[in-house]
């Protein structure tokens, strides 16, 4: 089969540096705590473990030792509560979202109501919301009733998220009615340049295959903008979840990857993908 790579794909330089940073301290020590997953892949996470990287949701889990922040940050409210226990605290949060967590806190002492567009149940934006006071997250136009009126709004964005999503929102909040308006642009450009060449590549083939784990944020937007352009797109954690009977018929096949998804699972199923005959 004829299998086709978007041009960029896989490990973006935020998870990269997290990944870096949680080797080299497990290299030293046999057991280290991840506040949450390092990032959004069970492979990688499973990898880690068996190196000594033990995730926890929550603090009270850790006993003692080194706590890694993953790359999706932590609220100051949760290293401040490690930092009163004792623990050794290494930093692996992606500058992104950290500069991200700085302008939620910049705009407060400006005097703005914080808006966060995005999922409020993503930890990137759980740990913004925790950076900054009374922080209002929306998802969609349904949740614009939180916002107060005649307000000045401070508005930001999850960055994994695509900047037609942001732009629609920023449309619907001006509709809404405010007394002031500053909207800063915190999407990632590393995601933006995964979904131009997704999208692009999407429509040149037969069946679109989106790599990547399944609670990634960025990879399931990845898989939304394809499936709106190629309805044959397929969101899969590895080949091994490939059903083959879903070849049959098809020619081209085209692979992209989540900023989370490591090179190797990405080789693994282009070559194997490759290696199909579809008869």
């Amino acid at each position: 089969m004829k299998v086709l790579v978007a041009d960029k794909s896989g490990f973006c330089p935020g998870v990269k540096s997290a990944i870096s940073t949680a080797e080299k301290v497990l290299q030293h020590e046999k057991c280290v705590y991840s506040l949450g997953p390092i990032i959004h892949n069970n492979d990688v996470v499973k990898k880690l473990a068996n190196k000594g990287l033990r995730t926890v949701e929550n603090i009270d889990e850790i006993p003692s030792g080194t706590v890694l922040i993953r790359s999706h940050g932590a609220a100051p409210g949760e290293i401040a509560k490690l930092k009163e226990q004792g623990r050794d605290i290494v930093d692996a949060t992606c500058i992104l979202v950290k500069r991200v967590q700085q302008i939620a806190a910049e705009l407060v002492k400006e005097g703005y109501k914080v808006i966060v567009i995005g999922n409020k149940d993503h930890p990137e934006v759980k740990a913004v919301v925790g950076s900054a006071k009374d922080v209002i997250v929306v998802a969609d136009e349904s949740d614009l009733c939180k916002l107060p009126i005649d307000s000045k709004l401070g508005v930001i964005c999850q960055t994994t998220q695509g900047p037609e999503y942001f732009s629609k929102m920023l449309c619907a909040i001006c509709k809404y009615g405010f007394s002031e308006l500053k909207a800063i642009n915190t999407l990632c450009k590393e995601a933006i340049k995964r979904q131009k060449s997704a999208v692009e590549l999407c429509k040149k083939v037969d069946i679109m295959f989106v790599l990547g784990g399944l609670e990634s944020a960025n990879t399931r937007k990845l898989a939304e903008l394809c499936k709106i352009h190629n309805p044959d797109t397929y969101h899969l954690q590895n080949f091994s979840e490939l059903d083959t009977n879903i070849l049959l018929g098809k020619k081209t096949a085209g692979v992209t990857a989540g900023a989370s998804t490591p090179e190797w699972i990405i080789t693994e199923f282009v070559e194997k993908l490759r290696s199909y005959k579809n008869d």
